[in-house]
């Protein structure tokens, strides 16, 4: 039964009172909680005059006797790379740097250094990022790999469910039955975000929807995927279509009998054709376009040719890194980024905490996107014969 939130703050209160400053990470390793509980339980004891709170930590309103004869606060990691979080996402890739941003604020407030390590583009290129970090005694992985084909994402399985140290995925779930299947997990339900953008687009009276979209990462891969199977199951979906957002969104070189992904059918094209030929071909009124950059500039390319946005043809982008900043700020499904990377952070810390249940069972957490409505899809307008 979970604890009373006031016999909860008493336990708090008890332990500061006693020890002196004590670390958000620390009380929430020993309540078995949290750190976004703790952390919350302390300002409200602030605000209520019970405590002082400093950055990550909670003191008393008094030091304890002998106190000063103890370290400043308590839990605090040691010095130098022993202590860090190796911290591995792939170059250029605003849509992850949000997410190490998230990881990085639940970090720094628990007094953890981070290790930030940038993987190129090249094929594999993690694994000797992740070595050279475990080598410099990091003790903690939280990444999120690259996988630009479903064939490098299997050649990682192995190595990376062997790092030894604990570990979490941000923004990837492997394959089912995969080595890396057990290990723990934290990402959006891209299937959810699809629904969202479908939705939406239906609910406007949108019959015939085209899907532009990449085909180079886990996220991509899965929407494509999620959008073939809601569309065809859909029976006021009239008639659907999947193509490649632009030409150079596809996975490219990569290890032996890595290639592009089959084409999903029905009515896929494996090309990256001319969007406002393929809405006139199929008589498509709307579309959905991954991801934001690919889809200001599809829009714009559409206004280019007199296929305007949403008078000719409604869109919802998908990412919501820039959807908002193009001229016409576009409708987007939202993933929670930035609580991805707090969520993975704070389960990292939970398993580095050695508290009882730290070593409990394997975690696989989704969140779920939302839709920001921003005026690029409208109604549907009645045709007159």
């Amino acid at each position: 039964m979970r604890e009373p939130v006031e016999l909860r703050r008493q336990r708090i209160m008890g332990v500061v009172e006693s020890r002196g400053p004590v670390k958000v990470s620390v009380l929430a390793a020993e309540l078995d909680v949290s750190v976004v509980t703790v952390r919350r339980d302390v300002e409200e004891l602030t605000r209520a005059g019970r405590l002082r709170r400093g950055h990550g930590v909670a003191r008393p309103l008094r030091e304890p006797a002998g106190a000063a004869a103890a370290p400043a606060v308590r839990g605090a990691e040691p010095a130098g790379e022993g202590g860090a979080v190796a911290l591995v996402v792939p170059e250029r890739h605003s849509y992850l740097y949000e997410t190490l941003h998230g990881a990085r604020s639940v970090l720094e407030e628990a007094g953890i250094r981070i290790a930030l390590h940038i993987a190129p583009q090249s094929a594999g290129a993690e694994r000797p990022l992740v070595e050279r970090a475990l080598a410099d005694g990091a003790r903690g992985l939280l990444i999120a790999p690259r996988w630009r084909h479903a064939l490098s994402e299997e050649l990682d399985y192995g190595w990376l469910a062997d790092v030894g140290v604990p570990t979490v995925l941000m923004e990837r779930r492997p394959r089912p039955g995969s080595a890396l299947h057990a290990l723990d997990s934290v990402c959006s339900d891209h299937w959810y975000g699809v629904h969202l953008a479908v939705e939406h687009l239906v609910s406007l009276g949108h019959r015939r929807i085209v899907l532009a979209a990449r085909d180079d990462s886990p996220t991509a891969r899965t929407v494509r995927a999620a959008f073939a199977g809601i569309a065809a199951e859909r029976p006021d979906v009239e008639d659907w279509t999947v193509v490649l957002s632009s030409p150079n969104a596809v996975p490219g070189p990569g290890p032996a009998g890595a290639g592009q992904a089959p084409a999903v059918s029905p009515g896929s094209v494996g090309h990256a054709p001319d969007l406002a030929v393929l809405l006139r071909e199929r008589g498509a009124t709307a579309a959905v376009l991954h991801g934001d950059v690919d889809a200001l500039m599809l829009v714009q390319r559409l206004a280019e040719n007199g296929v305007h946005v949403p008078r000719d043809c409604s869109v919802v982008a998908y990412d919501d890194v820039v959807a908002a900043l193009g001229s016409t700020p576009l409708t987007a499904v939202s993933p929670p980024k930035a609580e991805i990377g707090r969520a993975a952070a704070e389960l990292l810390l939970h398993r580095l905490s050695g508290a009882a249940g730290a070593a409990g069972p394997v975690r696989r957490t989704e969140l779920l996107p939302e839709l920001k409505v921003r005026g690029s899809a409208q109604e549907v307008t009645p045709t007159t014969d």
